[in-house]
């Protein structure tokens, strides 16, 4: 098994633990409270700015066969992914200038940037992000919700241009070869916040 399937085999049990958590089931049903959603679309788009740094941090250690593969990584962000977020701010009321972390979004982002001193840790530190929101997209998808605000969250991390970005990266971990208990305690490290940035300040 590739490390990237192990470490995927191993955030199962915290992929189940988000789609049980009030506000990933509220968009599921399509009923989230839109003050709880409007707070994730602020923490999230301040979590993606940092996220970028992150790429942009890794793609100065990569291998030349993967520095394009990061700076498109970077640009699908800020360019697709950050677009939902502003596309969704009008909606939902929310204000990204005045927008200020909240501790979860705040320790998820310095472990982030902190993790991607080492290229190989980096990868194996980010990659809850990309898998889990693409793992929890694919599950969303079965049933979508019937809002279309929602069910347009649940398309882009759905979408099979995510799942091939997600792909990439676990081709990068693998041929990066990090240390694997590292690359375990970081994975699982990251895990654990990406479930507690579901919980946002209010």
């Amino acid at each position: 098994m590739s490390l990237a399937a192990h470490l995927e085999k191993l955030g199962l049990p915290l992929v189940e633990e988000q789609l049980k958590h009030p506000t990933v089931a509220g968009i599921a049903r399509g009923d989230l409270d839109e003050a709880v959603f409007r707070s994730w679309l602020e923490q999230d788009y301040l979590y993606l700015l940092d996220y970028v740094r992150v790429f942009s941090r890794l793609a100065w250690q990569a291998p030349a066969a993967h520095l394009g593969d990061l700076v498109d990584l970077a640009h699908a962000t800020y360019h697709e992914e950050m677009a939902l977020h502003r596309s969704l701010s009008a909606e939902f009321g929310a204000d990204f200038d005045k927008a200020v972390k909240g501790p979860a979004c705040a320790a998820y982002t310095r472990f982030l940037l902190d993790s991607a001193a080492s290229y190989g840790e980096g990868l194996a530190a980010l990659y809850p992000c990309m898998w889990g929101y693409s793992t929890l997209g694919a599950r969303l998808a079965e049933n979508p919700p019937t809002e279309p605000r929602y069910r347009r969250w649940v398309d882009t991390y759905s979408d099979p241009a995510f799942a091939e970005l997600t792909r990439r990266i676990a081709q990068m971990i693998d041929e990066a070869a990090p240390d694997r208990a590292t690359a375990e305690r970081l994975f699982l490290e990251g895990m654990r916040h990406e479930v507690a940035f579901w919980t946002v300040p209010l």
